[in-house]
């Protein structure tokens, strides 16, 4: 049975830590891998740099960040679907960002989903209970969605 992984891409030590513990109390936390950048996403996603040879298996949801350095989280985003084998791996940006701008062009590059993260502990882990129980139990991902397989 494939483990069904989600990968974090997250700056913010304190939201990493509030995700995580989110997750793991909605019993969703198996199987997710952060990401501290969006160019750490990428490798992670591609299985580069430190990652490869990890596990071939691609993550059944990412959430990501959009303010983070060295790449930001459009960037990612555009690298992501512009890629035949990662574009079916569903994004969802899990931001502070209420701009306006942020959220048309993360449609316009094909996010699946933008989150503003609530400031309110009870309000953020009512998010990603909703977001886990959605993306990872009842979204049912394509066929070949799983493996990466670059040629």
């Amino acid at each position: 049975m494939q483990t069904k992984r989600i990968l974090l891409v997250e700056d913010n030590p304190k939201d990493i830590e509030l995700t995580l513990a989110a997750l793991e109390h909605h019993r969703l936390a198996n199987g997710v891998v952060v990401a501290r950048d969006g160019v750490e996403a990428l490798d992670y996603l591609r299985a580069t740099g430190k990652f490869t040879g990890r596990d071939p298996d691609l993550p059944v949801l990412v959430l990501l960040d959009l303010k983070m350095p060295k790449m930001d989280g459009l960037e990612v985003l555009r690298a992501v679907k512009q890629d035949p084998v990662l574009r079916s791996v569903p994004i969802v940006v899990l931001t502070s960002s209420r701009e306006e701008q942020d959220i048309v062009e993360s449609y316009n590059v094909g996010v699946n989903a933008y989150v503003v993260k609530p400031v309110e502990f009870e309000g953020f882990l009512e998010v990603v209970r909703q977001l886990g129980l959605f993306w990872v139990v009842l979204n049912q991902a394509p066929n070949g969605n799983g493996v990466i397989s670059r040629v």
